[in-house]
């Protein structure tokens, strides 16, 4: 389960047989603190990767745009690849299965 801010425009594409495919990137923060010694214990932001099939991909597409906050749920996914200098990359990426929009729609 993740709360964050959607960092830029969700990546649409659509494959075999029209299935829709969204990416989008997720910064999640834990707030900063100050310890009993009087240390300053800044901000920690994460980014996530989010992965959105089907009619999900669909509804993120058309709702959700950069600096929204979402509530998201689903598994985390690993895989690698080879670039086009054969370096090897490993990816974290969340599979979403579910999703709620957060942040309030204008009039």
């Amino acid at each position: 389960m993740l709360i964050g801010n959607v960092g830029k425009d969700p990546e649409v594409r659509y494959v075999e047989a029209g299935v829709a495919v969204a990416r989008v990137s997720l910064a999640t923060t834990e707030r900063g603190y100050t310890l009993q010694n009087g240390t300053q214990v800044p901000d920690q932001t994460d980014w996530h990767y989010v992965i959105f099939w089907k009619r999900l991909a669909e509804i993120v597409e058309q709702y959700v745009h950069k600096g929204d906050k979402l509530y998201v749920e689903g598994r985390i996914r690993y895989r690698s690849y080879d670039d086009k200098q054969g370096v090897r990359h490993n990816v974290t990426e969340i599979w979403a299965d579910n999703m709620e929009m957060l942040t309030p729609r204008s009039e």
